[in-house]
């Protein structure tokens, strides 16, 4: 009554044919035909269960997937390992190392000193007349009173530091200011760091 009500509810439903269900002694099932009334029905036959070898043959015979009984345990194959290849470690990239340069001696003037690629760092006082340049930062640990260039190359987040600005001038990546400039700043003379924003450069107190 209910597949009347819903004529199409099996239509192209996948089947299983379990014929492993038969008695052993039972007559032999015509497969062709069964398929056939399964089809009629809208019912597709995908494989059967079967232990017989009458049934096994019949399936055959009509190019059915034959499985195992449905109280067998079916054989787990084990997928064959690949050996996955062998990764070649790569070569980790090389620091980018910015040497230092260290001045332990004071710095007279007519003097020019350059820290190319990385810091410069001055352990004594840098006379007027004198000349610091740097790819990277300047360290000044006592007065400076000559001219000081950070970020040479175009560095902008270049630095200098002194523990006493007193410079004829400073410049980080081509932005300067003079002595006329700094002395009107209310940290000349004082320990000071100076970067830069913009085309502005930032003095602040250490």
């Amino acid at each position: 009554a209910k597949v009347a009500q819903a004529p199409n509810f099996f239509s192209n439903t996948p089947l299983i044919l379990a014929l492993d269900k038969l008695a052993p002694n039972e007559g032999p099932v015509d497969l062709p035909g069964l398929v056939r009334i399964c089809r009629q029905h809208g019912l597709r036959t995908l494989a059967i269960r079967a232990n017989r070898i009458e049934d096994i043959a019949a399936a055959i015979a009509v190019d059915l997937p034959v499985l195992p009984p449905s109280g067998a345990r079916e054989r787990v194959i084990d997928p064959i390992e690949v050996e996955a290849p062998k990764k070649i470690p790569e070569k980790p990239p090389e620091p980018l190392i910015k040497p230092t340069r260290v001045i332990t001696a004071p710095v007279r003037g007519g003097q020019q000193i350059y820290a190319q690629g990385g810091d410069l760092v001055v352990v004594a006082p840098v006379s007027p007349g004198a000349e610091l340049l740097a790819d990277g930062n300047i360290h000044v640990y006592g007065p400076m009173r000559g001219r000081a260039l950070a970020g040479i190359k175009g560095d902008t987040k270049a630095r200098i530091f002194c523990q006493q600005l007193s410079a004829e001038l400073i410049s980080i990546a081509g932005q300067y200011k003079v002595s006329e400039d700094l002395r009107r700043d209310p940290l000349w003379g004082s320990p000071v760091q100076v970067s830069l924003s913009g085309d502005v450069l930032n003095i602040i107190r250490l």
